[in-house]
Formats: C-alpha cells, sequence, structure tokens
C-alpha cells in the first residue's frame, strides 16, 4: 500500500508542480451497461444471476457496496457521470434534455492532459433527437474524439451507429456486441499516449432481451423473487426478470472481452477500470416498474472500482458513493484535481488507505413526475443505514436498511422515530441548499 500511494502522490505532486507525466498517467475505462440494479451481481449477492468476469473485476479492486444514482434516470445521469455536476448544475434535470457544449467534462479535462478520448454506445445527451442519432464532431461530442455511438436506441436488433460521417453503420445482430467490438479498436490503437474511453452498452435497459443462446439461461419456476416483490405487474413478470438477467449475462461476457484485451495489451495494471450503471430498475418490486423512485432498486447501482497499480485487491467499502464523486475521484486516481465547480467527493484517499473523511450520505433528486406519474417529484438522501426522501410540501419515506433491507416499513410519522425523521430532513435540506437546488419541476423534452 506504502509503495502505492507514493506512486500515486508522485502523479499529483508532478501535476501540480506543471510537469506532468503523461505517459505514466493511468489510462481511463468507464464500462456502464444502462438500467442495472446493483443488487443483481453474483458478488452482491444475487443468488441467481451468473456475472463471473465483473465478480472477477470486483475480487481485483474494490467493490463499493453502497453505490447511488443521485437522479435515477437516463440523461441526469449521464450528465453526471461526464461532469461531476449535479443535474440542476450542469442542466439536464430530465431526459432528453441536452447537456450544454460550454460544461466541461472529463474527456475535456484529460485532453487537456495527453489523453486519447473515445466514447463508444448510448449517448443520450444530445436533445429531442434520437433517431438517426448522429452527433457531429466537435463542441457537442464534449472533449471525446474515438466516435462509434448513436444518441439513444433500445431496439437492440436492428440498430444503426455513426462514426464521423452522418451514414448511418449498419449493427447485425445484437447490438451490444458491435460496440464491445468497437471499443476494442479504439483499444488496439497504437499510441504512446494515455487514453480514456467510456463505454456505455444499451442492455439490461428494457426490452429484456439478449441474443437466443442466453435466453434460456434462467429457470423461470427457479428465480428467486426479492422479498418486496409483487407478482406479475407489466414490465415486471418472472418472464422480464429472466431476460433481464439473460442479458447482464451476455453483458458480463462483453466486460470479459474488454479486461481480456486490456490484459492481453499489458495494459492492465495502469488502467483504472470503473464499473457503474446510470440507474437501477424496480422490475415489480413495490409493484412499480423502471426508475425515478428513491428505492434500492431504483438508486443502488453497481460500484466497481480495478487500479492495480494504486488499489489494493480483494475490497469492500461501505461508505455512499454516488455519481457526482466518480469524476473527481477518476481524476484523483489520474493525480489531477478535479475542477472547482466539480460537486462531488474525490474518495481516492478512501480508496488508498484513508479511514477518515468518508462521505456522509449521498444527495438524491427526482425533478420529474415518476412514470405513469404516480409520485411528484421529490429529494432525499440515502446514509450507510437510511433512506429518506420527501416532496416539496411533505415527508415521504423513511427505511432502517439495515433492520428492513427490502424497504417494508416505511417509519415517516411514527413517533419512536421522530428525532431520526428530523435529522434525515435536515440534512436533506441541507444538501438543497448547499447545492442551490430549487423545486422547479421538470419536464422530459419531447424526441423523435
Amino acid at each position: 500500500m506504502v509503495a502505492r500511494r507514493e506512486f500515486l502522490t508522485g502523479l499529483a505532486g508532478a501535476a501540480l508542480a506543471g510537469c506532468e507525466p503523461e505517459k505514466s498517467r493511468p489510462n481511463v475505462v468507464v464500462l456502464m451497461p444502462d438500467q442495472f440494479r446493483g443488487m443483481d451481481l453474483s458478488v452482491m449477492g444475487n443468488p441467481d444471476v451468473q456475472t463471473p468476469n465483473m465478480d472477477n473485476l470486483a475480487s481485483q479492486g474494490v467493490l463499493i457496496e453502497n453505490t447511488f444514482a443521485n437522479c435515477p434516470v437516463c440523461c441526469p445521469a449521464r450528465g453526471t457521470l461526464l461532469t461531476g455536476r449535479y443535474a440542476h448544475a450542469h442542466g439536464v434535470a430530465a431526459n432528453d434534455a441536452p447537456l450544454p457544449s460550454n460544461e466541461v467534462t472529463i474527456a475535456e479535462i484529460l485532453k487537456e492532459h495527453g489523453y486519447r478520448t473515445g466514447f463508444v454506445g448510448k449517448w443520450h445527451l444530445e436533445g429531442g433527437k434520437r433517431l438517426p442519432g448522429f452527433v457531429p464532431p466537435g463542441p457537442r461530442r464534449q472533449g471525446f474524439d474515438y466516435w462509434a455511438a448513436n444518441i439513444c436506441s433500445h431496439n437492440y436488433w436492428d440498430m444503426e451507429f455513426f462514426r464521423d460521417e452522418p451514414t448511418p453503420i449498419a449493427m447485425p445482430g445484437y447490438s451490444a456486441e458491435t460496440f464491445t467490438d468497437e471499443a476494442i479498436k479504439f483499444l488496439a490503437q497504437e499510441s504512446q499516449q494515455p487514453f480514456c474511453l467510456y463505454l456505455q452498452w444499451g442492455p439490461p435497459h428494457n426490452p429484456y432481451v439478449a441474443p437466443p443462446e442466453y435466453m434460456n439461461l434462467y429457470d423461470l419456476d427457479a428465480l428467486t423473487m426479492r422479498g418486496n416483490w409483487k407478482p406479475e405487474t407489466p414490465l415486471n413478470s418472472r418472464i422480464d426478470i429472466a431476460g433481464y438477467y439473460s442479458a447482464i449475462t451476455f453483458i458480463d461476457h462483453e466486460v470479459g472481452r474488454i479486461l481480456k484485451v486490456l490484459e492481453e495489451q499489458g495494459l492492465a495494471e495502469n488502467t483504472i477500470v470503473l464499473l457503474t450503471s446510470d440507474h437501477g430498475d424496480m422490475l415489480g418490486s413495490h409493484g412499480h416498474s423502471l426508475k425515478r423512485k428513491p428505492w434500492e432498486e431504483s438508486i443502488r447501482i453497481p460500484g466497481i472500482l480495478r487500479y492495480p497499480a494504486v488499489i489494493e485487491a480483494g475490497q469492500t467499502a461501505s461508505f455512499p458513493l454516488s455519481h457526482v464523486d466518480m469524476v473527481p475521484t477518476l481524476l484523483g486516481l489520474a493525480g489531477l484535481p478535479p475542477k472547482p465547480n466539480m460537486q462531488g467527493h474525490n474518495c481516492t484517499s478512501l480508496l488508498t488507505g484513508a479511514t477518515e473523511g468518508e462521505p456522509e450520505s449521498a444527495y438524491l433528486q427526482s425533478y420529474t413526475p415518476t412514470e405513469g406519474n404516480e409520485f411528484p417529484p421529490w429529494r432525499g438522501v440515502r446514509t450507510t443505514r437510511y433512506t429518506y426522501a420527501r416532496h416539496e410540501d411533505r415527508p415521504w419515506l423513511l427505511y432502517d436498511n439495515e433492520d428492513d433491507p427490502f424497504q417494508m416499513q416505511n417509519l415517516i410519522g411514527l413517533a419512536e422515530h421522530r428525532n431520526l425523521e428530523a435529522e434525515l430532513d435536515s440534512l436533506t435540506k441541507s444538501w438543497f441548499e448547499d447545492t442551490q437546488d430549487s423545486w422547479i419541476e421538470r419536464k422530459d423534452l419531447p424526441y423523435r
């Protein structure tokens, strides 16, 4: 551990002194399946789903069990994962809103320090344009040079992507495999520069489908249903969950392909790999579908970091890590300071041996009504133990996740928990004020 700390300190010190050892800077690879619940890794305790490559990745780095989406819906989350800023700060607080071109992304920062940058997969930050899905080279690509992407499509069997011309490129078969192929082409480029690659697959986002050889992996009758699952509601049937697991196992195979290339090219030791997702999926828990909700199935996402040169293998961490912390932490691991306007916590020291300075909580936000207008916008916090959420005019939910892991008993209004409710409400309001948040409701933009 001492040698690893010294290596990291040397990078940071050289950067601050203006003498940057660019060739020795680590590569950065962010792997992001879409709508992937954190509890649906076998290493996180799911007894059914098969994720051997992701589990192996966790064993080689640190598994951060309490990893959360601040704003658990696609576009706001993706904006935060590039900027290290909350959704209301970077300007994408609803789906299909464009990320402003003047927002500074991790790709732009790393380019300034000699990195080559690549983006592969689902972009979804171009505003109301989804199809055909072309983003021209230039400022709208937010610092990414190599490009093999489309804006947004979940028609996994009939998809197209784009490089630098508006002519679509067909993706035969299951599209996620082609995106992995394109990412591998980027990794195979000969260069003395360090690189930053974001690979964002569409699955396991609904529709819950995978290649035929994966669709029969899971026996519907043998699935272990979560303790809060409500039977057979739309988008939440056993068939849906089996298809969702099948897509996860396919993506796990693709993760293995990327890790194998890094190993074969001798890049694994000096490459930071982050595996996460934009949000989870209710999949019938509490009788609800999809995301935008403060329950665990919606906000908890995978959090695995591997960087063999610096992070000791085989660690498990329990501090709350959220999307807003990821860019500052990736920059910190690369020996670079975050930008002053970034709002997240640089967790580098916590990953390299420190035992103090853990984030107290993750701030949670939803600016739009949930799917089907079930619930109005809400804000909340997730601590290591508790989940709290409120609407503008009233408290809503309070769970003790240690005593009640399936969140079956809402403690709001109970006399014996009045002090806890007040404490978490005060914490939520502090986050609200400190981040200059507001209760202005947003609407998803229309798209075509």
